[in-house]
């Protein structure tokens, strides 16, 4: 059974992640550094906030920084070789050292797949899977220096329970979940851990909309309303963005970090009931995002 998280795991770590709290107890010393892809807003800024509260000298990235008061910003594009060159010498000059590496930068896209050109599906993995990979090989010289460092992927529930309609979306978080496996094993001996965290849906007020596919068939206009209708809910329901950067502080401070981490209810439990009985599972996930509801006819007026 994979390892996940439970309430009373995540709660000793849940004052680190206050924005602007007290630095908690036990906090790294020293000015170990960490750097979190896509850290502008949303889940990356509580992460790379909770790590500047636990002592570290924290960088954030994002393709267009601002002034940014919780984290020093770099400017760094993941599609881009030279964009992540630059942001790690950049790095390098300035704190002479790398500790954690948070890969969070990722983008949604949703859609059918049949709708879907490969320019789009590209673009998908452009940033979910060759940009963690662009970092990640970019920053190891800089982790393997460091000694114990820690490289932290942010993957998904749908990295293990595909989403329908997000086809693309899924397939670069389990490309996330296979690649992250395999470099598990190629960097322990150089003393370098490798971990994946699993969120379920998580609430974000400042999220962007998912990204859509250019061209639409009518044919799925039903069920992918109703389905992404419901995989956005998550955006106002889901769980708060402080479980996974406690989760994240978890990891960052074992001397042994896991691979997986599962963070959520329901990331916790669909994996579950996938391994244990497949029908049951199938009936779930289209319950769940209502595909085989009937459309209601338009109401016409009298």
């Amino acid at each position: 059974m994979l390892p996940d998280l439970d309430a009373a795991q995540i709660g000793p770590y849940m004052d680190a992640v206050k924005i602007g709290g007290r630095r908690p107890m036990g906090a790294v010393k020293g000015r170990e550094t960490a750097l979190v892809t896509g850290a502008a807003s949303g889940m990356g800024r509580v992460i790379a906030t909770a790590l500047r509260d636990a002592g570290f000298d924290v960088f954030g990235t994002s393709r267009r920084p601002v002034p940014e008061a919780a984290v020093q910003m770099l400017a760094l594009d993941v599609r881009s070789d030279a964009s992540v060159r630059a942001a790690i010498d950049e790095l390098a000059a300035r704190a002479g050292r790398l500790d954690v590496l948070v890969n969070n930068a990722a983008v949604r896209f949703l859609g059918a797949a049949e709708e879907t050109n490969a320019e789009e599906a590209r673009a998908v993995f452009e940033t979910n899977f060759f940009g963690a990979h662009r970092v990640t090989t970019a920053a190891l010289p800089l982790l393997r220096a460091a000694g114990a460092a820690k490289i932290v992927n942010i993957g998904s529930l749908s990295g293990l329970n595909a989403l329908p309609f997000g086809s693309l979306y899924s397939a670069s978080k389990w490309a996330l979940e296979g690649w992250s496996e395999s470099l598990r094993h190629e960097l322990r001996h150089v003393g370098v851990h490798v971990s994946i965290v699993e969120p379920g849906a998580v609430h974000s007020e400042s999220r962007e909309a998912p990204q859509q596919p250019v061209s639409a068939i009518p044919a799925y206009d039903g069920p992918k309303r109703r389905a992404i209708a419901a995989i956005t809910r998550g955006d106002r329901t889901g769980m708060d963005a402080a479980r996974v950067a406690a989760c994240v502080l978890h990891i960052v401070r074992s001397t042994s970090p896991r691979l997986r981490y599962r963070v959520g209810t329901d990331a916790t439990w669909l994996p579950r009931l996938k391994l244990l009985y497949w029908p049951l599972y199938e009936r779930a996930i289209r319950w769940r995002y209502a595909l085989d509801e009937k459309d209601q006819p338009p109401a016409h007026s009298q």
